[in-house]
């Protein structure tokens, strides 16, 4: 009889210890179980989201990310059923997702950057001794946007311009390189910023409006040819030494490359007077995605990893001027003397950008 408790026993012990063990493995797998999610991104972000650092940030919070990258204007053409969210690059081409998707509003706008001139040392200068640019310091400076709208709009070509004869490579037409409005972002707010100093401050709020700015907009596109539809690849070309002298990139962009302790060389960052900002802009299209774009906004270690991507985030200017205090040389941390620029409805900005790719 004893024999038989004691097998019965250690039946029910073994049983007990497989079921703890099996109970102990599932609350592990629930623990370290991760949502995918699904996105489509602008360019610029694709390495902030490639990061090993961002991953395991993420991954920490239970998500793990899958992207592709678009154009911030391309997205509308999408077809974005089965995606979590799209993240473009400002806020005009996200409340037009959102509007198209149903989407509520507010929508998470986690950081942002604002567009600058990439020049060459020798170019800059050039600009700054022809009243088109102002350098205060060696590595960074004011662009004078009603100045060069007014020699673009006369056709100006570098040779006219005084002690570009010295520089061998500033010849032909001067002109700001840019990404296709009608798909990339950079292109369209270009335009934004442009058409509000042509038309003497004023926001673009109709086809009237459009039509005051749009000779002058054709030839600011016209101009450059092909166009990129990536501001990632075109800043890469500008670093590489290809192209054209003064090229339109994120900030966020240039901030990146310096804190990754690469050589700059004779890069100049000219901010224009009047900019416009890429307000970085989630639309969820799931509670998921909602829930990553809220993450991206509010948790410290993400946040901290934007701003070593060169990205300014919402709310505060602390983090990103403690992070770039070693590169003050390139970079107007306060945005000194730098106006933003409104941008107008998605709606008219669409029909300005077709209007200047002619």
């Amino acid at each position: 009889m004893r024999r038989i408790v004691a097998i019965v026993l250690a039946v029910f012990l073994i049983g007990g210890v497989a079921a703890a063990v099996v109970a102990g493995r599932e609350k592990q797998d629930k623990s370290t179980a991760t949502k995918t999610v699904l996105g489509v991104i602008g360019s610029e972000k694709a390495e902030f989201f490639a990061d090993p650092d961002v991953v395991k940030a993420l991954a920490a919070k239970g998500y793990t990310l899958k992207t592709e990258t678009s154009g911030s204007w391309a997205m509308e053409g999408l077809d974005l059923k089965g995606y979590d969210f799209a993240f473009p690059s400002s806020q005009a081409p996200a409340d037009e997702l959102a509007a198209k998707y149903g989407v509520r509003q507010p929508l998470p706008r986690p950081f942002y950057s604002p567009l600058v001139v990439v020049a060459h040392r020798s170019a800059a200068g050039v600009l700054a001794d022809n009243g088109l640019a102002t350098l205060p310091a060696k590595g960074n400076g004011t662009f004078r946007m009603s100045a060069y709208l007014k020699a673009a709009g006369a056709d100006r070509t570098w040779q006219q311009l005084k002690g570009a004869g010295r520089h061998g490579e500033l010849s032909g037409t001067l002109f700001i390189s840019t990404t296709d409005p009608t798909s990339s972002n950079s292109g369209a707010l270009y335009l934004a910023a442009a058409s509000y100093v042509a038309d003497g401050g004023r926001v673009a709020d109709g086809t009237a409006a459009v039509n005051r700015t749009a000779p002058l907009m054709r030839k600011l596109i016209s101009v450059q040819g092909a166009q990129q539809t990536s501001s990632d690849a075109a800043f890469r070309d500008f670093i590489s030494g290809v192209g054209n002298p003064l090229v339109l990139v994120y900030e966020s962009q240039v901030a990146s490359l310096l804190a990754r302790g690469q050589d700059v060389g004779d890069l100049t960052v000219l901010y224009p007077d009047t900019t416009a900002n890429s307000d970085h802009t989630v639309v969820p299209l799931t509670d998921e995605g909602r829930a990553l774009g809220e993450l991206l906004s509010t948790d410290k270690e993400l946040r901290k990893l934007a701003v070593r991507h060169g990205f300014r985030p919402q709310g505060t200017s602390a983090e990103f001027t403690a992070a770039t205090a070693a590169h003050t040389t390139y970079l107007n941390q306060k945005l000194t003397g730098v106006r933003q620029s409104p941008v107008p409805a998605s709606k008219v900005l669409h029909e300005m950008a077709r209007r200047a790719r002619g």
